[in-house]
């Protein structure tokens, strides 16, 4: 749905110039920060099968949602609702948020995140280092209404990001995440994965890359994992989408409602991950990358992690695609902090283990 209290009026001469100088500024970043590099761990113990990450931590503002901030304030400069001192808000738990401030600033305008509590403050402080101001609710849920009504009251505009993710985005190509994965692999020992493996938080990620694999008529499928608490798997096996849900741990992922953004019909395979996994994967991906990644990047290696040991099953050779969706420097005060494991009842040494030994050896049961 779109929402607006108003039709836009007609551009004017001087919000024409300014559009198309904010067009230009964000065109220029994209030019700066056009692709990303693709990352290419060694396990042992998956002879014949290999990882690849897509290391979506690397833009400006250190996360997957850079591609889409910038979508979303195209989306709504070109279609007239966003203008030169238009007051932005954004219903997000972080990195959306981060991002979006980030080109707030680039633009002169104000920017307000509306966020649960519980956001890390490693989140809260990079909105507020680029000039935006937070707003907390109690719980995920009620993000939405706050953010229109904080949108109606300042006569803004919602950005929306989980409504408008699928279609801000050009998925037949333009260099979107989907396009750049697959021109990496192109030079690869083999070039079309098997799996992409992918996390959900809006949708509009899975979106894309669903959607381009069909429109270039690739062989590849496409995984999506969930976390506890989110609406999205439960949707996907039982076809309702009005299915509703407590809401994740796991941040940027999962989320207690389906988003408009979420289309079930582009996903071929849907698992879902305990949160004491993805963290898990999280820790023993950060030792082998000699880097801290962040909890949604756990739950998409957890994921290509049951694809591989299917792969294995059943003797395929081939590659798996996924992404490193942030750093784990965000998270030093909860999936990296053993007090905040403790208080959340998260124990994550027999994953650990597990996920260790199918690393070194190919062998073990992962779910």
């Amino acid at each position: 749905m779109e929402y607006c209290t108003k039709a836009p009026s007609a551009l004017s001469p001087a919000d024409r110039d300014w559009t198309r100088h904010a067009i230009s500024i964000l065109e220029a970043d994209g030019k700066r920060s056009a692709d990303t590099h693709m990352v290419k761990p060694d396990f042992p113990g998956l002879t014949g099968i290999d990882i690849y990450f897509k290391d979506e931590s690397t833009h400006p503002t250190g996360s997957l949602k850079h591609r889409l901030a910038r979508s979303l304030f195209l989306y709504g400069i070109c279609n007239g609702r966003i203008r030169k001192g238009t007051t932005l808000v954004e219903a997000s738990s972080g990195s959306t948020a981060v991002s979006e401030a980030y080109f707030a600033r680039l633009l002169g305008l104000p920017f307000i995140a509306v966020m649960p509590k519980s956001t890390s403050q490693q989140k809260i402080q990079a909105i507020e280092c680029f000039g935006g101001r937070c707003h907390f609710v109690n719980h995920a849920g009620e993000i939405y209404d706050a953010a229109q009504t904080l949108a109606d009251e300042a006569n803004g505009y919602y950005l929306d990001q989980f409504t408008h993710a699928e279609r801000a985005t050009d998925w037949r190509g333009n260099n979107n995440i989907a396009e750049s994965i697959f021109r990496q692999m192109s030079g690869e020992p083999h070039p079309i994965p098997e799996w992409v493996v992918m996390s959900a938080g809006t949708g509009g990620t899975s979106a894309t890359i669903g959607r381009f694999i069909r429109y270039r008529n690739l062989d590849t499928h496409l995984c999506v994992v969930d976390v506890e608490g989110s609406a999205f798997y439960d949707a996907w096996q039982n076809g309702d989408l009005d299915t509703t849900a407590s809401g994740s741990r796991i941040e940027g992922i999962g989320r207690p409602r389906v988003e408009p953004s979420f289309i079930p019909g582009v996903i071929d395979e849907m698992i879902r991950i305990p949160d004491a996994a993805s963290i898990a994967a999280a820790h023993v991906l950060s030792d082998r990358l000699f880097r801290r990644v962040g909890g949604s990047t756990g739950t998409n290696f957890m994921g290509v992690l049951c694809m591989a040991s299917i792969m294995r099953q059943r003797g395929q050779a081939g590659s798996l695609v996924t992404l490193i969706c942030d750093s784990g420097d965000r998270y030093a005060t909860t999936y990296y902090n053993d007090e905040w494991l403790k208080a959340q009842d998260i124990r994550i040494d027999d994953w650990r283990r597990r996920i260790e030994t199918f690393l070194d050896t190919g062998e073990g049961v992962l779910l």
